[in-house]
Parts: C-alpha cells; structure tokens; sequence
C-alpha cells in the first residue's frame, strides 16, 4: 500500500460511518480530506501536522475578516482558506486511521482548535459588523454573539453525549444516512458557515445568509439538547 490511489482507496473503505452527517461533510469535506489525506502519507506527515495546517489556513484567513474592509477579493480568499482548513480538519483524523497512529493527545488537541475556531469565526463577524457594515439596526450586533453560543453549546454537547453514550452503553450500528436527514443538517454544517464568506463582500446578502443560518443553528440548538438528553435517559 505504497501508491497514492492505493492508499486512497484503503482510506475510502475506512471511513466513518455516515450517519449524522450532513451532505456537504459527505460529499464534499470528507472526500476532498480524504485527498489531502493521502497525499499527507506519502510524504510521510503526522496527523498533528495536518491539525495544525489546518489551523495555519483557518486562523490567518479569520483575522482578516475582523482587520480587513470586506471585498470580492477577500471573501474569495477567505472562504478558500477556511474550507481548506476544515477539509485539513477531516483529513487528520484518516491520515491517523490509516498510520493507526491515533493518540488522546492528538484527538485533544484536534478538539480544542476546532473549539477555538467555532469561538473565533463568530468574534471576528462581530468585529466586521462593528468596523465596515452599515447595519439596519445595532442589535443585529447581538446575531453574532447568538451563533456563538449555539454553535459552541452544539459542539460541546454533541461530543459529551458521545462520551457518555459510550459509557453508558454499547454504541449503535452504523447505519446508511437517510438523504432527507443529511439535507435537513446542511445549515448546522461548519462547510456551509465557510462557504457563507464568499458572500462578505455583499453587505446585504452576507447579513441575510449569516442570519438565517443563525436561526437554523438555534432551532437545532434546541431540538438536538432536547433529543440528547432523551437518549440519555
């Protein structure tokens, strides 16, 4: 297993399971890591390095939407540098798969960037607002503050029931994920959060997109707690 489509095709037989995955992590983040992945084993790469490039795309690019006056420019550059950044975040956990190389100081330190970033890409809006946007009104400075909380509420809530569920109980087959479940969590997908910056540069569509993603990742803030927590019972 020496060949770049060798080892691609080992990685593809071991991915994740499907389920509870949106459309976008499935077709579009897990492959193009998947990719990245490969290539980041015939060079010899650690996972931690991925991680960590990963976080050399993503961090940079977030500083500039809360330094940089918006454009075409920058929303390209952006939203480029955050999706390769997020498919670098999928393709450290496969590179660590396929090396058999998975560490708990490796998982931990792929979870607190992650952590890290789902706090900084709602700071950094927030900053936007404040330094460039003309906003209709001052409490559409609160919509950045809001997804925050859900996103990271979201996060940390998922990962904890996980953790619990395994001690708890023996984990649930895998099972194929049903095409209208992976539809209706495309707006809770970090992907899709990455792909709104390619609209930054337009005030109006940027706000209405941001804000409407908003209001799914509270509806679904509220409808996976209360699921949770049932499960848990």
């Amino acid at each position: 297993m020496t060949g770049f489509i060798e080892v691609l095709r080992y990685m593809s037989a071991a991915q994740k399971p499907a389920r509870g995955v949106s459309v976008y992590t499935l077709f579009v983040n897990r492959p193009a890591g998947r990719v990245l992945a490969a290539l980041a084993y015939r060079v010899g790469a650690t996972p931690n390095q991925l991680t960590v490039l990963g976080a050399l795309f993503t961090f940079p690019a977030l500083a500039a939407v809360a330094l940089v006056r918006p454009g075409p420019g920058l929303s390209v550059c952006v939203c480029a540098a955050l999706a390769v950044g997020f498919a670098l975040d999928a393709a450290d956990g496969q590179l660590a798969r396929t090396q058999r190389s998975g560490s708990p100081s490796g998982e931990w330190l792929d979870h607190v960037l992650d952590c890290v970033k789902l706090v900084t890409v709602h700071l950094v809006v927030l900053v936007s607002f404040y330094r460039f946007f003309t906003l209709p009104d001052p409490a559409f400075l609160l919509a950045p503050m809001l997804f925050e909380l859900a996103a990271v509420v979201i996060f940390f809530a998922g990962i904890l029931t996980e953790q619990l569920k395994r001690r708890t109980a023996a984990p649930a087959p895998a099972e194929p994920a049903p095409a209208l479940r992976s539809l209706l969590l495309l707006p809770v997908d970090y992907g899709v959060t990455c792909l709104s910056f390619l609209f930054l540069g337009s005030q109006h569509v940027f706000l209405s997109v941001y804000c409407t993603l908003l209001l799914a990742h509270l509806l679904f803030m509220a409808a996976f707690l209360v699921k949770w927590f049932r499960e848990l019972r």
